[in-house]
């Protein structure tokens, strides 16, 4: 059941998956992400929003992981395959084109996000709902509403400081 957040989205504002534009992670950012979610090689990582696909291929490369790409934009995910490919992990990666708000979630461990502050509070609900406890979700940027994290951490980067966020499901 999706929460009744009027109050919280801004008029105009991103409503859907298809609104939030495409802003490539630095990979400093990528890798702080992964190593606050504690990936390993047993986890399998979904980036809602994948853009590129730079999170999941660098989960793969880097940890092991298997990993699920899910974009909207079909050139995105096209590019995000070619990315795979070139980085010889393409056998651990799923490429979803669809709607981050209708995506199975279930089989995720790891969930990474850099969407914005509206789409997080869309997403929250089905987070709670799907993911098993142990679960941990990542945001870039953004965070979760009145959700404490359990750690964040400041990264520098293009002369400005990224905050980055993480939850457990309990």
């Amino acid at each position: 059941m999706l929460l009744a957040l009027p109050w919280v989205l801004a008029e105009g504002a991103a409503t859907h998956a298809q609104d939030v534009r495409f802003e490539p992670t630095d990979i400093e950012i990528v890798r702080k992400m992964l190593e606050l979610a504690e990936v390993k090689p047993s986890d399998v990582v979904y980036d809602l929003g994948c853009g590129d696909g730079r999170i999941v291929i660098e989960a793969a490369k880097r940890y092991g992981a298997r990993g699920v790409c899910v974009e909207i934009d079909r050139k995105l995910i096209e590019e995000a395959k070619a990315n795979a490919r070139e980085a010889g992990v393409a056998d651990r990666i799923e490429f979803r084109h669809e709607d981050l708000l209708t995506t199975p979630l279930r089989e995720a461990t790891v969930v990474t996000l850099f969407l914005s502050v509206n789409m997080n509070l869309l997403v929250r609900p089905r987070l709670q709902r799907d993911l098993k406890p142990g679960a941990r979700i990542v945001s870039h940027w953004h965070r979760m509403g009145d959700w404490t994290p359990d750690k964040s951490v400041d990264i520098r980067s293009y002369f400005r400081y990224h905050p980055v966020y993480l939850w457990t499901i309990k």
